[in-house]
């Protein structure tokens, strides 16, 4: 079972078992039930998750471990933590500085930290099985690595990921630029949660994918809109029925215990927008133009503003948007869409000193959604379509009901072919979703960053378009390009990690590369 499926109410489930008695006439039993259930309550309350914590400088320490976490005011779950906290401690670090991180592990299970959207060495990427063992309970494993790019990227496990960060495994990790252009600075991470209810009616054959644990994971065969957010609800029969995630939280939290975002009347505000979930999010900003200044941690260029269009955040994507808080009043952020856990996913812009709102929540309302296809100012890319290159590369991304498996190419992690290039070559992939299903695939690039070209034939227009992850809705197709100039083995893969967990992976190898670690056995290592 899916590991969130374990979590449960204490309170509900301790205050039954008090009451199961068959021996009515017992008062004495009952009354030590019911105070075993207030001891066991107490306990419970001395393990809540702390708030988030913001670490800075160079040096940091990271340790996972369990905690409760209150979802809301009806709702408490077993979670996995970074430093006590869902999300983790927010790391921030300025471009170009060096930092170390020590990774320690007090779960009772093997974790890792995998630095989604960051560039950093292959020995550093965080992926049991192919650049490292997994970190065994009680011992730790430290990261070096220096940030160049400044931007939103985020942490989290990717040892058994599909199930850990389901649990809460997961924190933002900001790089400051040299010079801010903006007053304030709000980072928003948007994930999902299954209550109670929904958990005790699930199949027990709603598993999370297959186990790919004990496996060197290189040395296999590897070569030598609401339209949206209901297309992503609907991976059913194949493995998990994405519509139980029923509470949709933003930083933790869902509906009234979701905290504002203060504003003061002229400044400017930045919102980091970071879906670390495995549904889409489509985010509509009230009562103000905005502009979208970044995606997966990249500046736009000459970004224009708009208004009353949602921002459609795929699983594992980054969008950053700025706006001038001219209009003074209660505005909300909110998630739209009809799925039940919509109404959760919202906040609201509090403008300091004015307490008053005539803001009305519209969750239900279908509006146009961005797209950065054609927006930005023009300027000139690193890649073209029509430019000569070293390698072209078909990412055919299907599926298959029978067997529960996702397909790179018909085949599935890890007898994915895999793709082998050399260091310096220019690197050409197209990505098409042909799933039968009716799905989206959130790809992600470990190691990389890749220009996108082109989409179902459209070349991309306005300001180039840098990013890490794309989203392929049902018979998307997208051309991108990127450099290979960092060396080493580094996964592709669906980052709705039920996908990958059930064969979604490609890896790319470069020619020559050998893994600086020995792969243990007994490690348990695995890689989604």
């Amino acid at each position: 079972m899916n590991l969130k499926l374990t979590a449960l109410l204490v309170y509900s489930g301790l205050i039954l078992a008090a009451c199961s008695s068959n021996d009515v006439g017992n008062a004495d039993e009952a009354k030590g039930n019911q105070e075993k259930a207030e001891e066991q309550v107490a306990k419970v309350d001395g393990l809540q998750t702390t708030k988030t914590e913001t670490l800075t400088g160079n040096e940091f320490t990271i340790t996972a471990k369990e905690a409760k976490h209150r979802l809301n005011s009806e709702v408490t779950v077993d979670a996995f933590t970074f430093n006590g906290s869902v999300p983790g401690a927010q790391i921030r670090v300025k471009e170009g500085e060096k930092v170390k991180i020590t990774f320690k592990n007090e779960l009772p299970e093997p974790a890792s930290i995998h630095w989604h959207g960051i560039t950093v060495p292959n020995e550093m990427d965080g992926i049991p099985g192919v650049t490292q063992n997994a970190v065994q309970p009680g011992e730790s494993f430290t990261y070096e690595f220096t940030p160049t790019v400044p931007g939103t990227y985020m942490y989290h496990t990717h040892q058994n990921a599909v199930n850990q960060m389901d649990m809460g495994l997961y924190g933002s990790f900001i790089v400051e630029p040299k010079e801010k252009t903006y007053d304030r600075d709000y980072t928003l991470m948007l994930d999902e949660w299954m209550s109670e209810s929904v958990k005790n009616n699930m199949p027990m054959n709603d598993m999370g994918g297959m186990d790919h644990s004990g496996m060197n994971h290189v040395g296999m065969k590897h070569g030598s809109s609401s339209d949206t957010q209901e297309n992503s609800q609907s991976d059913q029969g194949m493995g998990h029925d994405m519509s139980a995630y029923d509470i949709y939280t933003i930083n933790g939290k869902s509906g009234d215990a979701i905290e504002p975002l203060k504003v003061k009347e002229g400044e400017k505000v930045r919102i980091r927008l970071i879906n670390v979930g495995y549904l889409s999010h489509n985010i509509h900003l009230h009562g103000h133009d905005f502009k979208v200044v970044a995606v997966d941690g990249q500046d736009v260029n000459e970004p224009k503003e708009i208004k009353d269009q949602l921002i459609s955040i795929a699983p594992g994507e980054r969008y950053d948007i700025e706006f001038t808080a001219n209009h003074p009043g209660n505005w909300y952020l909110e998630e739209h869409g009809d799925t039940k856990g919509t109404k959760g996913m919202k906040t609201l812009i509090q403008y300091e000193g004015n307490h008053q709102s005539k803001d009305q929540s519209n969750q239900s309302e279908k509006l146009p959604l961005f797209s950065y296809i054609n927006y930005g100012g023009t300027k000139t890319g690193k890649f073209t379509l029509d430019q000569e290159y070293d390698v072209e590369y078909t990412m055919d991304l299907n599926g298959n009901n029978t067997d529960n498996l996702w397909t790179i190419n018909g085949k599935s992690f890890p007898e994915t072919t895999g793709l082998n290039i050399k260091k310096g070559d220019l690197v050409k992939v197209k990505l098409i979703n042909n799933s039968p299903t009716g799905v989206n695939h959130p790809m992600h690039l470990h190691g990389h960053s890749f220009q996108v070209l082109s989409k179902n034939g459209q070349p991309v227009e306005g300001s180039p378009i840098i990013k890490d992850t794309i989203s392929l809705e049902p018979g998307d197709e997208y051309v991108v390009a990127f450099e290979a100039d960092n060396p080493g083995n580094w996964l592709f893969h669906c980052h709705d990690l039920h996908h990958a967990t059930a064969g979604m992976v490609d890896v790319i190898k470069y020619d020559g590369y050998q893994p600086n670690y020995t792969p243990d056995p007994n490690a348990n290592n695995k890689p989604e």
